[in-house]
């Protein structure tokens, strides 16, 4: 399917009336909040998974909110008078906001989603016509060029990313702007990049309703854009990941081979980070036969890079397919043509020896130090969003176990985090624990096995005492060497803090 289809997008160059129509939406609550409280839980959860009969539902009224949600989210024609009482809708119909449908409605030219910043703030992103209810939900069919509007992926990345006040912020591939959006709250320069012309174009939208600065919007494939000398604070993206057998939708399938684009968009960033600068991309990653994907994530890092890779989910080559056949609307499509494509997704697979897709958060930080670290890990388990603050402090820790040897430890002062609780498992009745766990209640949600020494250790850690001087006590306590305690300890300590248990006080 060709751009063709696509319908002509607002005018971009019309603030004036940008801003009327925001103040419209907010004057009649049509906001994240307001959205809720119309709409209620079941039928707005159901939004999100592409369910619009709830929500329909739910707005057979005539108030001006109800209008709102049937006109920009439900993409449902209004009467032309009613609207009119509503919006400044001779200005939206001139600037392109909207269509005339019929003889007395009209109708929205794209989907506006209101959506609630970290801040309270109300947003509103622009997306293709079809495209908000769900983001990436598998929505009727997808023309090429088309432009989603906000995902899970989406909103796990913007949930992720360090939020510093930074100098200059760089969003690749930026689709309907959000990263941008929310870039643009702590950074003085926001530029924007995106192969898709239709998709700086909505950008551009994003930004002016909901009341954001404008970001430097350039046209191009990952770093192409980019001038050789410029780099920034913080590099965010979200790019077309997808591992498919071309490259047919523009918004999912980045038309290299296999993980190539991924990989590429990893190495390049290195050189484009300032120093103490963070990276944060979504990525899929293929599991080959015979080779670890951790090996295969770690070649991708850099030089003069810290790298913090976590793999959320791994999916074998058939499921893999079916979930991307769907999300192109395939499987409702001729049977044969379907097959036909599966069978493509395979051929892919075998040729190139994948087992399997991971997917996951590659963060990076631009480091000084001559030993970059690098850790992978898989964490399939729930997680507390937003994680911007637990990325930062990871590597605040990388940073501080750097620094400290064995010895600087034992004379070190630590202070046990933040819900962090203990459970004890063992049989009924008996005298000792079989094994003790330390479970945090925020964050990355850890849980980690300690012995009882590592267990007693944490628990009296308040800063106060250096942890030389606590395991002294623990040693007289339970009648062993100090100097032995001393010495096999410290690799405890040091995961600990590692998994962030333990802080520096």
């Amino acid at each position: 399917m060709s751009n063709t289809s696509l319908s002509p997008l607002p005018s971009a160059d019309r603030p004036d009336v940008t801003a009327r129509l925001r103040d419209a939406l907010l004057g009649a609550s049509f906001t994240a909040d307001g959205l809720l409280e119309l709409l209620g839980a079941p039928a707005y959860a159901a939004l999100s998974r592409s369910e619009t009969v709830p929500a329909l539902r739910a707005t057979r009224g005539d108030t001006p909110l109800e209008l709102l949600v049937r006109l920009f989210l439900l993409q449902q024609p209004v009467p032309h008078a009613r609207v009119a009482d509503v919006l400044p809708v001779d200005a939206c119909l001139e600037s392109g906001w909207l269509v005339r449908a019929g003889d007395d409605e009209v109708a929205a030219t794209v989907d506006v989603r209101p959506y609630g910043g970290p801040g309270g703030e109300d947003w509103f992103i622009v997306s293709d016509l079809g495209c908000a209810v769900g983001g990436a939900g598998g929505i009727g069919d997808r023309a090429e060029g088309v432009v989603l509007g906000v995902g899970g992926a989406s909103m796990t990345l913007a949930g992720l990313t360090v939020r510093t006040p930074v100098s200059a912020a760089l969003d690749l591939g930026t689709g309907s702007g959000i990263q941008a959006l929310h870039a643009a709250r702590h950074a003085t320069r926001v530029t924007a990049t995106d192969l898709n012309p239709r998709a700086l174009h909505i950008t551009a939208l994003t930004l002016a309703l909901s009341g954001a600065p404008a970001a430097e919007l350039r046209e191009g494939s990952l770093y192409e854009p980019i001038e050789d000398d410029e780099t920034y604070d913080l590099i965010v993206s979200n790019p077309p990941f997808v591992i498919s057998p071309g490259a047919r939708l523009t918004y999912r399938d980045g038309g290299m081979g296999g993980d190539d684009l991924c990989r590429s968009l990893v190495q390049q960033t290195g050189e484009r980070l300032n120093e103490g600068g963070f990276a944060h991309f979504l990525a899929n990653w293929q599991h080959v036969e015979g080779e670890d994907w951790t090996d295969r994530l770690r070649s991708w890092v850099p030089r003069g890079c810290d790298a913090w890779i976590v793999q959320r989910e791994v999916q074998d080559v058939t499921q893999y397919a079916e979930l991307w056949l769907r999300d192109a609307g395939d499987h409702r499509a001729d049977a044969a043509e379907y097959q036909a494509r599966y069978d493509a997704w395979l051929d892919e697979f075998e040729t190139r020896k994948v087992k399997a897709v991971g997917f996951g958060w590659i963060t990076l930080r631009r480091t000084g130090s001559a030993e970059p670290s690098i850790t992978t890990e898989e964490w399939p388990h729930p997680i507390e969003q937003p994680l911007g603050e637990t990325v930062r402090a990871h590597f605040d820790r990388v940073d501080y176990l750097r620094a400290h040897d064995d010895a600087a430890l034992l004379e070190a002062h630590f202070t046990l985090a933040g819900e962090v609780v203990q459970e004890q498992v063992g049989l009924p009745g008996a005298e000792d624990p079989e094994h003790v766990v330390l479970r945090q209640n925020r964050g990355m949600r850890r849980a980690t096995r300690v012995d009882t020494v590592g267990a007693g250790f944490a628990g009296v850690c308040d800063g106060t005492m250096s942890a030389g001087r606590i395991l002294d006590a623990i040693a007289q306590l339970v009648g062993e060497d100090p100097v032995a305690l001393r010495d096999r300890t410290p690799a405890q300590i040091r995961l600990l803090v590692e998994q962030g248990f333990l802080e520096p006080a």
